[in-house]
């Protein structure tokens, strides 16, 4: 899942960024409004996160900004400011959620896992393919009962791809789905985690040809049956 993270203290962005990855979510970082709006209109976030006093464009203008062009993804907002008044005017902006700094790492992941489940209930579901079974809740991989062993990156691709079933996804897909902004790998790395992803399902007694390749379009899962 792709989170965006709209915060100018930078030893809080990074901390965040840093707790964030580790659970295996996609982290663009921002330092400013306007730079937020730009991330926004270019790429597909499953959720915002945004802190109210930001320089350019301050997070409460850019949560109304994001909702009067339609977008719908869930928005929790980071503030300082301890008021009836101001989560208010942070909920009227279109917020979902609001937590005051300081505020407990645990219970902001807590926060992050329920905006998500609220706006996309198929993620918590167990993914299957014939024998395949990918749970992104435990971040658990099995194939015939069989546990498969997957860096994040790994995991993440082969998420995307059961997600899409049978669709053919080219590698700009899957890198934008994937990686932040700031390091977009090369079309090269997609093949080498692919290759890696198939010997390991391999291993585990998946057939070869599980991740198809469709040669000058990308890859997909081999239709069952």
């Amino acid at each position: 899942m792709r989170i965006l993270l709209a915060e100018d203290d930078a030893h809080l962005s990074e901390s965040l960024s840093e707790a964030l990855i580790s659970r295996r979510y996609t982290v663009d970082v921002v330092k400013d409004g306007e730079a937020g709006w730009q991330l926004v209109t270019s790429y597909e976030y499953d959720l915002l996160l945004l802190d109210v006093t930001l320089p350019k464009l301050d997070g409460l203008r850019l949560c109304q900004r994001i909702r009067q062009h339609g977008y719908v993804s869930p928005i929790l907002m980071l503030t300082a400011r301890d008021t009836s008044a101001d989560k208010v005017m942070g909920l009227d902006a279109g917020a979902d959620a609001y937590m005051v700094k300081p505020f407990n790492l645990d219970e902001l992941l807590a926060q992050i896992r329920a905006l998500l489940r609220r706006g996309q209930h198929a993620f918590s579901t167990v993914l299957t393919w014939g024998n395949l079974c990918l749970d992104p809740t435990s971040y658990e991989v099995t194939y015939n009962k069989r546990s498969v062993r997957l860096t994040p990156k790994e995991f993440a691709l082969l998420e995307l791809l059961l997600r899409n079933g049978d669709r053919v996804l080219n590698r700009t897909t899957m890198i934008e789905k994937i990686w932040s902004w700031e390091s977009f790998p090369g079309e090269d790395t997609i093949k080498a985690h692919i290759k890696s992803l198939r010997l390991k399902l391999k291993e585990a007694g998946a057939p070869k040809d599980l991740i198809e390749t469709i040669y000058g379009m990308g890859y997909r899962l081999k239709a069952i049956g």
